[in-house]
């Protein structure tokens, strides 16, 4: 069986093979999956503390910039935040919104990306299909409502 520093080093092996961590993360990492382990193996419970506990590594008016938008939890700058926070901290938007009181209005998305992906959805002509698509269902709605009811006919149990 192997020991809990190297099941520790092992997984913070797999985990810094997708990530890019500086020395001193990879220690830090380390140090906190092997207090982790230990913990689970005493039957302690690990994380509901620090959840709770968590404060934001900078402002939330600061984390989000031109080019990128910081995660409040680790302090880490990406373009979007959605699949960093499933795969990092195993959290939803709206919880994250929640716990450091984002408004829902907020993208979650760096806003020079959300700009280009905006200019792309309209080089390609996205909006106009979907204003076709709406007054198409808007017509089969009213469609629907003007044509007549039929009338139910029931019929006498023998």
């Amino acid at each position: 069986m192997a020991t809990l520093l190297e099941m520790a080093t092992e997984i913070v092996s797999a985990h810094a093979c997708n990530t890019t961590m500086t020395k001193d993360e990879l220690i830090a990492e380390i140090a906190s999956v092997y207090q982790a382990l230990s913990a689970l193996e005493k039957g302690e419970t690990v994380g509901a503390e620090q959840a709770e506990e968590t404060k934001p590594a900078i402002s939330a008016k600061k984390s989000i910039g031109k080019n990128a938008i910081t995660c409040l939890i680790c302090g880490k700058s990406m373009k979007t935040l959605t699949r960093h926070l499933k795969t990092a901290h195993d959290l939803k938007p709206g919880q994250y919104r929640k716990q450091f009181g984002i408004p829902s209005s907020q993208s979650l998305a760096a806003k020079s990306y959300s700009e280009s992906r905006r200019q792309m959805a309209i080089d390609r002509g996205l909006g106009e299909g979907l204003a076709k698509a709406r007054a198409a269902r808007a017509t089969k709605a009213e469609n629907k409502a003007a044509a007549p009811k039929k009338k139910l006919v029931r019929r006498k149990s023998k």
